[in-house]
């Protein structure tokens, strides 16, 4: 079904399950799809469910970047990890800070603001100078993929490079065409393999199977097979 679970993984699911923002049962989306799991990382906002993320996200990054046979695309180098409005902006925060202190890993900080400041420095851009620069941008999830694209024409436009995006949860599922989706629609503008996870919906349902909640793993089989990506 997927490959074993990182510690760092088993960690996020557990702690986003205790904080409520991760949940099975039944949920209409936006795409009016019936899931049968909800993620909302709005809800990742205690200290110590943020160390949790923070620790994953770093981590991802760090493996991202390691070129090996299971690995044949990483992540390049970066100067810059971007943070979207909003969000994004404590996620790149305290992820900036944990690839620091655990992997001796220094890149710059920055993030949007949502209304352009007309005093002051101006623009609508906050920290690190992107210009030049390679970036990494920092994501929850990828539905429509509407903000993730929003922040790589931002970055174009303040003249740096997207190397990658790190996001949350890759929900796996294709789009309304019922062919493709976010995560190879962006792709298709970054490069191959330039999309990375913490967490992918395979990765839920081997936690589910392995913590024996086999009733919450038959749904997301059957939704998987209506719209998972093939």
């Amino acid at each position: 079904m997927s490959d074993p679970l990182q510690p760092y993984q088993t960690d996020l699911i557990s702690k986003a399950m205790a904080a409520g923002a991760l949940k099975f049962g039944q949920f209409t989306l936006k795409s009016g799809r019936i899931s049968p799991y909800f993620f909302n990382a709005g809800l990742l906002s205690s200290g110590e469910i943020l160390a949790s993320l923070a620790s994953a996200f770093a981590a991802t990054i760090v493996s991202a970047q390691t070129s090996s046979s299971s690995n044949p695309h990483p992540i390049p180098q970066f100067d810059v990890l971007f943070g979207p409005a909003y969000k994004g902006i404590p996620f790149a925060a305290i992820t900036v800070v944990q690839l620091y202190s655990q992997h001796k890993l220094s890149v710059g900080l920055a993030y949007d603001r949502k209304e352009v400041k007309d005093h002051g420095e101006g623009g609508n851009m906050v920290g690190a100078s992107l210009r030049d620069k390679k970036v990494l941008i920092l994501d929850d999830v990828m539905t429509a993929g509407t903000a993730v694209r929003a922040a790589i024409d931002m970055v174009k436009k303040e003249g740096g490079e997207v190397v990658g995006v790190i996001q949350c949860l890759d929900r796996e599922e294709v789009g309304k065409d019922g062919v493709s989706s976010t995560v190879k629609d962006v792709e298709a503008i970054l490069g191959e393999g330039r999309v990375r996870s913490i967490l992918r919906m395979r990765d839920l349902m081997t936690w589910l199977e392995g913590n024996g909640m086999q009733e919450e793993l038959e749904k997301m089989k059957e939704y998987r097979n209506q719209y998972g990506l093939k």
